[in-house]
């Protein structure tokens, strides 16, 4: 079992979602796997009354449940996640289940995952503990709002403790099916739930509790409002933005104000037949709910007096890990590493969830490879030594270059680790990294391939000696990271990394063929040979020892 490994699964009434994540004591998160499974639990209730306040969970929305926790299961024990650090939760819909029990006992039975499900108040503190990881505002108080499928959470929270927290029912999927698609005589539709939405939030209190509260910052963290700052970032309101003009005007904040929210609010109400269109073709899935969820967010703006909104990338699932860290590692507390948040916050702005997974594989290899390097390096009996020694922050730099390496194919594909290297440089992304890191980093996505790096080129004349000398075997590492996922080495968890007097052994225990992502890079089959080899003599000139890589697919070994 990896005692570093922890897992989350968020049962939610709209789609079950379940996250992998590495994480360690210093806060640094590696989300290793995000999956997401369609739920039905708000759709396939018993109760058919919009205006009921409970319903059942029928025996379809069971199976189906089932079926999806029974897969999440499978990829928690195929990734040796321990079970102390795995945790199931529900939300609004089982919330709200009148056979909420025998539901609970049946995943118990049949999965044998111990469900459990949060009140409205622990669902939004949780929330909370997520966008923590995700934008530095441990001192900040903060207003957060996650709008569910079934319900919104609201909480006010300041150095990780909860000042206040509410939960209303209001959702983006409960809200659509209660007024329906606003596609025919959607003006009066829209209104109609308008009107619902501000009274359900006048007759919580939740307005007055704000107002005395206060907050500093208000933050968004659910799926229904990062889709919302998507579209303000592509331009949905008015002409979709040409990638190159968002490179240039660097937008890197994740944010949004009233009046962006009031345009993209006003475009998807428009009730045109080419605006669902192209409402199915940008939102997907969400379509369906999306208007209803943007109406709802736009009333809480101007309810609560919110002018502007920072997005977070994580939210509750993030939240039950964090909650997970502090019972497992001693001292642990929920100031997120801001350094590390500006690497997560690039990433995820230029990569889609197929380039990110990629990324964070590479990351999950190379970090094997540096800590088997490392070890070897400080064993006593031992006839290698490391030009340099390496410390927990080459690591970082190493791991952050892997999860931005591919940033550039936001672009395109040709020359796609030139711009990865000019987005990091030029886009004042990384907070709290010198200018000499993020030039160090920088440098590594742009010599993730093709040429090896000259050191003595221009690029790393401000380096000092022993820089430049970390600087190539971190590059090798890195290289060698990316030629394994080409080849198809999907899960690092398999790597056995030793040292002999032959030199380096590296056992690769799962391949599964080429098992490449889409919009990623892919080199021809006759190219992986060659490409492999070439990295390895570069890995050979860099640490002067031969690298021996058995990989079970093929017939013999590469070295």
């Amino acid at each position: 079992m990896r005692n570093d490994l922890f897992a989350s699964i968020d049962m939610g009434t709209n789609s079950f979602k379940l996250l992998i994540v590495q994480a360690n004591p210093s806060g640094r998160f590696l989300p290793l796997l995000n999956l997401k499974e369609p739920s039905i639990l708000g759709h396939g209730s018993s109760s058919s009354s919009s205006s009921s306040s409970s319903s059942s969970i029928s025996d379809q929305s069971r199976l189906l449940s089932l079926h999806s926790l029974q897969k999440f299961n499978e990829v928690i024990r195929t990734h040796h996640v321990p079970i102390r650090h795995t945790r199931c939760v529900a939300t609004a819909a089982v919330r709200a289940a009148e056979n909420q029990t025998q539901f609970v006992e049946s995943v118990k039975e049949t999965v044998e995952l111990e469900v459990e499900v949060l009140s409205g108040e622990q669902e939004a503190r949780l929330a909370y503990l997520g966008i923590l990881q995700f934008l530095p505002l441990f001192e900040k108080l903060v207003l957060n709002v996650d709008i569910g499928g079934g319900s919104t959470e609201f909480v006010i929270g300041e150095r990780g403790e909860i000042v206040f927290s509410c939960s209303l029912k209001l959702g983006h999927v409960t809200l659509t099916q209660k007024f329906g698609d606003h596609s025919e005589n959607g003006t009066e539709k829209v209104l109609k739930m308008r009107e619902y939405i501000r009274m359900v939030i006048k007759e919580s209190g939740l307005i007055q509790k704000v107002k005395e509260s206060g907050f500093e910052v208000s933050v968004g963290s659910s799926g229904t409002i990062r889709a919302i700052e998507k579209a303000i970032f592509y331009g949905y309101a008015g002409e979709f933005v040409d990638k190159e003009v968002l490179l240039r005007e660097c937008k890197k904040d994740w944010r949004f104000n009233k009046e962006d929210l009031r345009k993209v609010v006003e475009r998807l109400c428009s009730g045109e037949k080419r605006e669902k269109v192209r409402r199915n073709g940008f939102f997907k899935r969400r379509s369906e709910s999306i208007v209803a969820g943007a109406v709802l967010l736009e009333e809480i703006f101007e309810l609560l007096g919110i002018e502007q909104m920072d997005v977070s990338g994580y939210g509750l699932g993030v939240g039950v890990i964090s909650e997970t860290l502090a019972k497992v590692f001693d001292g642990h507390n929920f100031n997120a590493n801001a350094r590390w948040c500006s690497v997560i916050q690039l990433a995820t702005r230029f990569d889609d969830n197929k380039r990110m997974g990629t990324a964070v594989l590479c990351a999950g290899i190379a970090r094997d490879i540096f800590e088997g390097l490392r070890t070897c390096d400080e064993l006593v009996d031992n006839d290698f030594r490391l030009a340099v020694p390496l410390d927990d922050k080459d690591l970082e730099y190493l791991e952050a270059a892997c999860l931005l390496h591919n940033v550039g194919l936001f672009l395109g594909e040709k020359g796609y680790h030139k711009q990865s290297y000019s987005i990091i440089m030029n886009g004042d992304h990384l907070c709290r990294y010198s200018a000499e890191e993020v030039k160090f980093i920088a440098l590594l996505t742009r010599y993730h391939r093709k040429k090896f790096p000259k050191i003595d080129h221009g690029s790393f004349m401000e380096f000092q000696e022993k820089v430049k000398q970390k600087f190539e075997i971190l590059s090798a590492i890195i290289r060698i990271s990316i030629a394994l996922q080409q080849i198809g080495c999907t899960n690092h968890k398999d790597l056995e990394f030793s040292h002999s007097a032959e030199g380096f052994k590296l056992v690769v225990g799962q391949v599964s063929g080429r098992a490449l992502l889409p919009s990623v890079p892919q080199p021809k089959a006759q190219d992986i040979g060659s490409e492999l080899t070439e990295e390895l003599k570069y890995f050979k000139m860099v640490f002067k020892k031969k690298l021996h890589l058995v990989l079970p697919s093929l017939t013999s070994d590469k070295s």
